[in-house]
C-alpha cells in the first residue's frame, strides 16, 4: 500500500521530513477495523512527532496521522460495531502507525461512523481535537454535558480560533456557557463569535482584556495555547475552586503554589490516553465521536475544516505541517483524494 512517513525527525524544510513509500497492509488485532483512508487531517501532534520527538533513524518508517475519515474494508475476529463498507472517522493511537497511509488498522472502539451530512474531508478535520475538547470540557472540567445546563457558568478558552479551541466554543455553548474565546486578530476574532464566543479577548494582555469585558474571574479556563505563557494568568483568572485544564505539556517548571490559595484544580487533558493504555472505559471515544455526529447531523455542531489540500501524498502533507507550525492557523487543514507520489 501506499503510504507517508519518516524515519528521522527532521524539521519541515527537509525534503526527507516525510517521504512516499511502499508498505505492507498492516496486520490487525483481534478488534481491529482495516479502513481505507480517505482523507486525514494535520494537527500539532504530527509536527511535534516529525520535527522532535524520534532522535534516533527508525529500521522502519513512522507513519503519522492522528485524524482519518474513510471505509472498513475488512474487521478484526472479535469486531461487532462495524461491518465492510461502513463510512467511519477517527483520531486514533500514538503508540501505533496512523492514518497517512492507504489502509490503517484502528480500534474499533475508539471509531465512530462518519458524519452522514459531511463529506470524508469535511469529517477528518473533527476527531482529534472533538475529542480533545470534550473530554476537556465534560470529563477533566466536569461541567454537564446536558444541553444548556451550565447556564450560569463560564469558561475561558485560550487560543479560540485553533482546532481545538474551533470545536470548543461550539461544544461549550451547546452546553449553555458563557464563552471568551481569546484572539488577537480581526479574522480569528470574527471567527470564534460565528462559532458562537459570546465575548473576545486579547491574549497578549489576557487579565486585563478579560477584565476589560467587566469579567472579574471565570468558573473554569480551557488553555489551548502554551501552559508556560499562561499558567500565571490564568490563576488570576479563575474563579476560586475553579479548574484550569492544559493541553500542552509545559516546557519549563510551573509554580503550582499559584494555584494553593484559591484551592484551583489543575487538570491535564490528553486524547491519547484512553487508547495508549487501553483503559477500561475507552470505548467512551467512540460514544463521543458518534454523538458529535448526531449533533453535526441535526446542524448543532459545523466541520472546523478551513483549508484542503490534494491529492494526498508527502508534498502536500508537509505543506500541511508548515501551515500548523505557523501558529497561526484558523480552524483545521485537510489533505484528502488520492494517494499518489
Amino acid at each position: 500500500m501506499r503510504a507517508i512517513g519518516l524515519f528521522q525527525s527532521r524539521p519541515v524544510t527537509d525534503p526527507e521530513a516525510l517521504v512516499d513509500l511502499e508498505l505492507p497492509t498492516p496486520e490487525l488485532r483481534p478488534r481491529d477495523l482495516l479502513v481505507r483512508v480517505k482523507a486525514v487531517s494535520v494537527n500539532p501532534v504530527d509536527t511535534k512527532v516529525r520535527g522532535i520527538r524520534i532522535k534516533e533513524r527508525l529500521s522502519s518508517p513512522r507513519v503519522l496521522g492522528y485524524d482519518g475519515a474513510g471505509i472498513v474494508e475488512a474487521t478484526g475476529p472479535d469486531c461487532s460495531m462495524f461491518k465492510p463498507g461502513d463510512a467511519v472517522y477517527f483520531a486514533g493511537d500514538i503508540t501505533r502507525n496512523g492514518s497517512n497511509a492507504e489502509l490503517v488498522a484502528i480500534d474499533e472502539r475508539i471509531v465512530a461512523a462518519k458524519p452522514k451530512s459531511l463529506d470524508f474531508a469535511q469529517a477528518a478535520a473533527l476527531p482529534l481535537t472533538t475529542l480533545t475538547a470534550w473530554e476537556a470540557i465534560h470529563d477533566r472540567i466536569g461541567f454537564s454535558k446536558d444541553r444548556g445546563a451550565n447556564s450560569e457558568r463560564s469558561l475561558l478558552i485560550i487560543g479560540g480560533a485553533g482546532g481545538v479551541g474551533s470545536i470548543a466554543i461550539q461544544l461549550a455553548r451547546l452546553a449553555g456557557l458563557t464563552v471568551i474565546a481569546t484572539a488577537s486578530r480581526t479574522e480569528t476574532a470574527d471567527w470564534c463569535r460565528t462559532l458562537g464566543a459570546n465575548h473576545i479577548a486579547d491574549h497578549r494582555d489576557l487579565v486585563a482584556s478579560v477584565r476589560k469585558l467587566g469579567i472579574e474571574s471565570v468558573d473554569a479556563i480551557l488553555c489551548c495555547s502554551s501552559t508556560d505563557s499562561y499558567f500565571k494568568p490564568a490563576a488570576e483568572l479563575v474563579a476560586p475552586q475553579g479548574t484550569v485544564c492544559f493541553i500542552v505539556a509545559n516546557a519549563q517548571p510551573v509554580d503550582a503554589g499559584l494555584y494553593q490559595a484559591k484551592s484551583i484544580r489543575i487538570a491535564w487533558e490528553y486524547m491519547f490516553t484512553r487508547p495508549q493504555f487501553a483503559t477500561a472505559d475507552m470505548i467512551q471515544q467512540h460514544e463521543i465521536l458518534t454523538q458529535t455526529a448526531r449533533l453535526v447531523d441535526e446542524g448543532l455542531i459545523r466541520s472546523t475544516l478551513t483549508k484542503s489540500l490534494g491529492p494526498i501524498n508527502a508534498e502536500n502533507l508537509l505543506e500541511a505541517h508548515r501551515m500548523v507550525e505557523t501558529g497561526t492557523m484558523i480552524g483545521k487543514v485537510v489533505v484528502a483524494g488520492e494517494f499518489r507520489s
